[in-house]
């Protein structure tokens, strides 16, 4: 059924550009949309950020403040004073984050080459993909710092076929259940040799794990090869244990900061509407969101607001 879903997808996709323009017209992707993507199961694949959670040590953690109004605003704000619901209507909150490798991300590869593309350079056909997942959490149980190699990637050919091209590929290690206190010394990697038949062989287009480093060697071989040559890579990924290993499609999201090396991304699989796991549009349609029993305040304690 899962294979069926993608195909299908694909080939409405194929359709609505081939047919004369009237049935075009007629036909579109809403069809696509009313017929597929409204009963399909999303699942997110993305750690939400907090001032707390796991980083390396030479960025730091974030902070999290009320926003303060930055200039005198007469009888509605004070310079300094806090937007609040009761005095002023609404609420904002500042952010100090203290780099943009944080969380859930994609990399792009001028994170470690100037000459190549930052995230705002990357090119609208990153919105959706076909999505693999190359399960390597049994190996990981008895050697946590396990790399997924070429013959885990030829193992899930073996049962799902050629890998797409252009797909993403996600490693699904667990590491990210571990979340936000994970082993800090100890973590499951991709090694370079895969990283490279991945790229050169399959041709995907980018990769992703669920630590926040690619390798546990000493000068991130694998990163290092990736970003010097115009390759992307996703880090921070959650929740892959709850997606197909084949045919789910990926929705990829990221902020677009001009001429940055990084972005804060979120990630959602777009799984066949018979999958175990996620919700569909009809069971989550988003307009108007859910009311809650508390309302939402600025903790202290946790440097964030909360309910």
């Amino acid at each position: 059924m899962r294979k069926v879903f993608l195909i299908l997808v694909l080939a409405l996709l194929v359709v609505s550009f081939v047919l004369p323009g009237a049935a075009r017209s007629k036909m579109g992707l809403w069809d696509i949309y009313e017929n597929f993507f409204v009963n399909a199961k999303y699942v997110d694949l993305t750690h939400a950020f907090t001032p707390v959670q796991p980083v390396w040590p030479g960025f730091g953690n974030a902070k999290f403040e009320p926003t303060k109004a930055g200039a005198d605003l007469g009888d509605y704000a004070s310079k300094g004073d806090v937007f609040t619901y009761e005095k002023h209507g609404f609420i904002a909150t500042t952010y100090y984050i203290p780099t943009d490798q944080y969380g859930t991300q994609l990399d792009p590869p001028a994170h470690w080459d100037a000459y190549y593309a930052t995230i705002d350079e990357l090119p609208a056909t990153y919105c959706v993909r076909p999505l693999v997942v190359v399960d390597i959490h049994k190996q990981c149980i008895d050697n946590p710092g396990y790399h997924g190699s070429i013959e885990d990637i030829k193992a899930w050919e073996e049962k799902h076929g050629i890998i797409p091209e252009g797909a993403v590929v996600m490693f699904r290690s667990d590491w990210g259940k571990k979340w936000p206190n994970p082993d800090p010394g100890l973590f499951p990697g991709v090694h370079i040799d895969a990283l490279k038949f991945l790229h050169n062989e399959r041709h995907i287009l980018f990769h992703g794990h669920e630590p926040l480093d690619t390798d546990t060697t000493p000068n991130l071989e694998g990163e290092y090869w990736l970003m010097h040559n115009g390759y992307c890579q996703a880090e921070g990924v959650t929740n892959l244990w709850m997606v197909p290993e084949a045919g789910a499609l990926i929705a990829i999201g990221y902020a677009k900061p001009k001429g940055g090396a990084g972005g804060y991304a979120r990630y959602i699989a777009i799984c066949p509407p018979d999958w175990g796991y996620g919700v569909s549009v009809k069971e989550a349609p988003g307009a108007p969101t859910k009311k809650y029993d508390k309302p939402l305040h600025y903790d202290k304690a946790k440097g964030m607001r909360v309910r």
